[in-house]
Parts: structure tokens; sequence; C-alpha cells
């Protein structure tokens, strides 16, 4: 018998790695100097300390140190990255292309740029969650500064061609921005591979500390444009101002060092355990619909609906496992996800879907459990409800 409550829910968070934790403990009290401070030796160790994590965060995802901007996080990232390139470009007319499946970080800055008399293209996805990249072309235009397309979809956790949509963006000189912050730590990313201009991570999705992440900006003859959020200071080569949170930073560095280490053995044990859940409960329930690819998905997702049930009291039910039914960040909004929307996922089938998280913790006897937890739940809703035996 596992421990309970178990937690399922890595895409909201994840527990912070206890060697994360023991990276950052001196910052917070014996190396407690800023790294701007340059006439001391307080300050020199803090800033040895953020260039090291600079390096370490470069090295995960292929970059040089110099391409790095810490930040608050990906949402700060995503911001800076979208509303920066536009604010930064004076031309007009202005064109972004996005999708209707990205995370609000991205999709509400974009309404804040229509907002301001720019035009953005939201292109819509295939039932499997992906982009058709012959949808993107099409979106193209002479005027397309910048396209944002998610390297993995936070709720069905998919993962698009984001090589092949460099391929036509590169050649046109417009610049591409990944928000990869589910994709960071779980499965290879390379800037390089991937043919991006601007990347954005989080710590906090890969057993690193809340409160830090960073925006990869690809160095280029000329430097990219960027206007700042905010101003004061001019840190990190003037993009993002303010005092380093070096504990942060540190923790950032030491969870994307782990994350390289181990990524590749991890991926496999979680993606088998993802596997075992799946094909437990397809084993014991009628009615069980992936959500998304399952050929190109991140390893520790499953996002599946269940036919034939009132979704609201599914997870009142499971009140000793962990999940959710969406992003974390939109859990207060009683309206279906705007993702299984857009693939097409029927409002019913949508309120009655669970995104599964797997992680780090994760074990064999907690899938086992979950899956005899989530069956049974299932089971004695649809006989409760209305549509019983409707599948």
């Amino acid at each position: 018998m596992p421990s309970l409550p178990i937690y399922l829910d890595h895409h909201a968070t994840t527990p912070v790695d206890p060697r994360v934790v023991e990276a950052m403990t001196p910052f917070f009290t014996e190396a407690f100097g800023n790294p701007s401070s340059r006439h001391h030796a307080f300050g020199w160790a803090a800033r040895d300390a953020v260039a090291a994590a600079r390096r370490q965060v470069a090295d995960l995802i292929g970059a040089d140190p110099r391409e790095i901007c810490f930040t608050s996080g990906a949402t700060e990232s995503d911001n800076l990255a979208v509303r920066g390139i536009a604010t930064a470009d004076a031309r007009r007319p202005l064109h972004v292309v996005t999708m209707t499946t990205e995370h609000h970080a991205v999709l509400d800055p974009c309404r804040r740029l229509e907002r301001e008399g720019i035009d953005v293209c939201y292109v819509e996805p295939r039932p499997d969650g992906l982009c058709d990249v012959a949808d993107i072309e099409r979106a193209l235009r002479p005027e397309t500064r910048l396209v944002s397309i998610m390297a993995a979809n936070n709720e069905i956790g998919v993962l698009q061609p984001i090589p092949e949509i460099a391929a036509l963006t590169r050649p046109r000189d417009i610049l591409l921005h990944t928000d990869a912050a589910q994709a960071v730590g779980k499965v290879p990313v390379d800037v390089g591979a991937l043919g991006v201009d601007l990347l954005s991570l989080t710590a906090h999705k890969m057993c690193g500390p809340k409160g830090i992440g960073a925006l990869f900006v690809r160095r280029r003859r000329p430097r990219l444009a960027i206007a700042p959020l905010f101003d004061g200071g001019g840190h990190e080569q003037g993009l993002r101002s303010g005092t380093l949170n070096v504990p942060g930073i540190v923790g950032l560095g030491a969870a994307a060092a782990i994350a390289r280490e181990e990524l590749a053995a991890e991926s496999r044990r979680v993606g088998a355990l993802r596997d075992r859940l799946l094909d437990g409960l397809r084993s014991r329930l009628d009615g069980v619909a992936v959500n998304g690819s399952l050929a190109a998905r991140l390893p520790h997702n499953l996002n599946v609906s269940f036919e034939g049930l009132e979704g609201e009291s599914l997870l009142v039910g499971l009140d000793d496992v962990a999940v959710s039914s969406g992003a974390a960040c939109t859990s207060v909004n009683p309206e279906p996800s705007h993702v299984l929307r857009a693939i097409g996922t029927p409002d019913r089938l949508a309120r009655a879907s669970l995104r599964f998280g797997l992680g780090r913790t994760t074990t064999e006897a907690e899938i086992d459990y979950v899956i005899e937890k989530v069956s049974s739940l299932v089971s004695r809703l649809r006989e409760l409800s209305p549509t019983a035996g409707v599948l």
C-alpha cells in the first residue's frame, strides 16, 4: 500500500529535489551577497554562483550561457518574448502567429497586442492536438514578425513539430518562440536542433524552486531587439532589471544539471509507468478516450476522458489522489478546457477528463493504486449517472 495522498499533478508543479535544496541553502544565509556588488567577496561569490547556474541551464538546452536571461518563471519569459519582440519592432503593420491551444501566458499577451492594434492569427490544432505545419505556413504574411508555438502542451502533453516550423520561419527572417516549460528537463531540448530564436523555461516543472525561470534569446548579428517589460538597473543585459534571485538561480541551475544527467533514464521510467496506467484503466473500463496524440507526447503525461458520467464528481471522488482536469492556472474557471475544446472534445467529455502528470517521485505501487481507485470511482459514478449504460 503506497503512502497517501498520491501526487500525480506534476504538470502543475513538482516537489523540489533534496539535492536542489542542498545547493540553494548556503545562498540564503552564508553566501547572501548581491551579485551586482563588485567590490567585495560576498558579491563575488554570488556572481560566480549565478555564472555557474547560467552555464548549467545553457548546457541543458544546448545554448551559450550568454543567451540565458533569468526571469521569475515561464509566464514572465513568455511575456518578455511575445510582448518584448512586438513592442521593440517599430515597423507596422506587424503580425504574430500562435495557436489556440497555447498556455494563457502566451494567449493573454497576444490578446493584449491585439488591443494595441497588432494583428494576431490563432492557428487551430488537428484533432490529435498537433499543428498542421501547412496551416502555419498559410498563416504567414510578409509582415509576420513572430511565431510562438509551445514545445509541449501543458494539458494534453503533445509535442509540436518545432523544427519543421523553424524551417518555415528562418528563411523568412521571422522569429520563432517556443514555450518549453513542460518539455525542458523531461525530453531532450536543444535550441540548435529546434531552430528557435527564443525559448521559455521554468524551474518548478523540473524539481526546482518556484519563482525562477529563464528566457533563451539567441545571439545574432545584430542582437535580437527586445523591449524589457520593466526598467531599473539594466540587469540581465538590459532585458530584466532587478536584483537577481541568487538562491533561486542556483536552484534552477542545480535542477538543470540533475535533469541533464538523469533525463534519459527517467523519461523511460515514467513513460513505462504512464503506459501501465493507461493499460490498467483500459483493461478495467470501457469508454476511456485519450486526448491528444500518444505517439508525439511527453512521457509523463496522460490526459483521458471518461464516457457516460457527470464530470463534476470525478475530482471530488479522488480524495487521496492529486490530479487535475486542466491547467492549474485556470482551475478556478468552470468552463471546459480551452485545449480540449480546440481539439474537438465535446463539453461533456471535456468536463469528465483527468490530466495525470507523473514525476520523479511516482512509483509503480502508486500507479497500481490509482488504477484501482479511478476504475472503481468511474464505475460507481456511471451507475449513478442519468446517462448510465450509454457508452
